[in-house]
């Protein structure tokens, strides 16, 4: 099973890099994917040489590790693709028009200049968008698919940002985007990208309107089929043993429920709020998959632009919030329901039959709340269907909380503190949590999986206006969240708790 899980974990992975790193580096991707999975081939190689008894050295893993990652950004930085939209590079041709001319007549290898956006005449149609008193405006650069707007922010930053827009839409239309985006020493700048969307918007409605719901529904099935296999062997069945009564197929069935009701509620959490928000999204699509947990999760698509941080924030802790909710009285159920098991010498965390709840300060605390005197300090838990499922939704919930990237973490610190702060915290976090791997083997999975994830994620239109008092709050609690389920529980609580 551990070989077959990292087989898929592999392909997956590769899929990602290829379609996030692949635009940003001219390294090949399997290269890439090669470095960054070596840690993972050596534990695989261990485990099938000496068996899942004998874990690897640390020292192994940790240099190994170390190496990999330095030697990943050799060779992604080596071969990085470097962005048209430079500054120095858009000084250099308004500095020196004649060498360019005189390289272009040497050299046909080089690109001519980049037809702009707008023409001349409707430069000072833009200049008016931007009244002195609201946004005093410097410079205008121009790029091949971008006009850049750079000045003074004078009044606050939604407001402007609402004027401004309003004002290109009164002179363009919908031909452009508007983005407002942080700049260098806190002067944000607007860029201006065309609208490639608008014509397409209506049919491509349409189409979603008549695709996706059927897509859905036969992904869904589909993963309830898939769960409700894996539910059968979680509850102690074969699945040679329907040819004989086919009524057991349903004692997988309060696995697969409880699973889906989770990623289900956890991707609706982030639909209903795209919805409200007038976001276009798609209907959650599950994963299935036959063997291991039976699935792989499920997503939604976004179909147009995040307004403002105030909504990337609301659509991104929607679904980990509604997914949370549901998932603790489906533990707390499941918990209730389970078996005391006399602890073993060595414990898996993903081991279902014996548990040892000490793994997680949140999953130490419903399981004492659940079990109350029962669970003692040699006791492990054979875990109900149900709670197994629950304990999955919180390893759903951790993951996405996890501020990195696209993550539904990475997005909510992005929303509190910007994307460069949001960059950093999310760097920061991926060694946090390498560092954690060493001492906790099984999160070197978790590890590798946010190497693959790109530390940038896309902006808001309006990305400049911070949130409010109660979104850096609830933001800040997630944070707290997502370390009560990660941190192994404490031995002074541990004492507390007599477990």
């Amino acid at each position: 099973m551990t070989f077959w899980f990292f087989v898929v974990l592999g392909l997956l992975t590769y899929l990602l890099m290829q379609y996030s790193v692949a635009r940003a580096t001219r390294t090949p991707v399997w290269l890439l994917w090669l470095v960054l999975m070596t840690p993972a081939f050596i534990s695989t190689a261990w485990s099938l040489i000496y068996g899942i008894k004998q874990a690897p050295p640390s020292a192994l893993i940790i240099s190994v590790s170390v190496i990999c990652l330095l030697l990943y950004w050799v060779l992604f930085n080596s071969g990085r693709q470097l962005p048209v939209n430079r500054e120095n590079q858009s000084q250099e041709n308004q500095e020196q028009p004649n060498n360019n001319s005189l390289n272009n007549s040497r050299n046909s290898t080089i690109e001519t200049p980049p037809v702009r956006p707008i023409d001349l005449a409707e430069e000072a149609q833009l200049r008016s968008c931007f009244p002195w008193s609201v946004y005093f405006i410097q410079k205008i650069e121009y790029r091949p698919q971008a006009i850049i707007c750079r000045g003074q922010l004078r009044t606050i930053a939604s407001a402007a940002y609402e004027e401004i827009k309003a004002n290109i839409e009164k002179e363009f239309g919908d031909r452009f985007l508007v983005i407002f985006q942080e700049g260098v020493n806190d002067k944000p700048f607007f860029v201006l990208v065309p609208n490639s969307q608008a014509a397409k918007q209506n049919n491509q409605r349409d189409a979603e309107n008549i695709t996706q719901p059927g897509l859905a529904l036969v992904l869904l099935i589909a993963t309830l089929v898939s769960t409700t296999f894996v539910g059968l062997k979680i509850a102690g069945f074969q699945v040679a043993q329907l040819e004989s009564d086919f009524t057991l197929f349903f004692q997988g069935l309060p696995y697969a429920l409880g699973l889906m009701t989770i990623l289900a509620t956890h991707e609706l959490g982030h639909y209903l709020t795209a919805r409200f928000y007038k976001i276009r999204a798609t209907l959650p699509y599950f994963i299935p998959v036959p063997f291991f947990l039976g699935t792989f999760g499920a997503f939604i698509t976004m179909r147009s632009p995040i307004p403002h941080r105030k909504a990337l924030f609301d659509v991104s802790i929607a679904g980990p919030l509604a997914g949370f909710i549901v998932t603790v009285p489906l533990l707390i159920w499941g918990l209730a329901n389970s078996e005391i098991v006399a602890l073993p010498e060595r414990t898996g965390m993903l081991n279902p039959n014996a548990l040892n709840p000490k793994y997680s300060i949140l999953l130490a605390l419903l399981s004492k709340l659940a079990l109350g005197s029962e669970l003692t300090v040699k006791s492990a838990i054979d875990l109900h269907p149900v709670a197994v499922a629950g304990f999955l939704g919180l390893i759903v919930t951790a993951l996405n909380l996890m501020p990195v990237g696209q993550l539904d973490g990475g997005h909510i610190v992005h929303a509190m503190f910007g994307q460069r702060t949001a960059v950093i915290i999310g760097q920061i976090a991926r060694l946090l949590l390498l560092m954690l791997s060493f001492i906790r083997e099984e999160f070197l999975l978790w590890a590798i999986i946010l190497l693959f994830i790109p530390l940038t994620d896309e902006p808001a239109l309006n990305d400049v206006t911070e949130l409010d008092n109660k979104r850096d709050f609830m933001g800040l609690m997630s944070m707290a969240l997502l370390l009560l389920i990660v941190l192994p529980l404490p031995q002074f609580l541990a004492n507390l708790l007599q477990i």
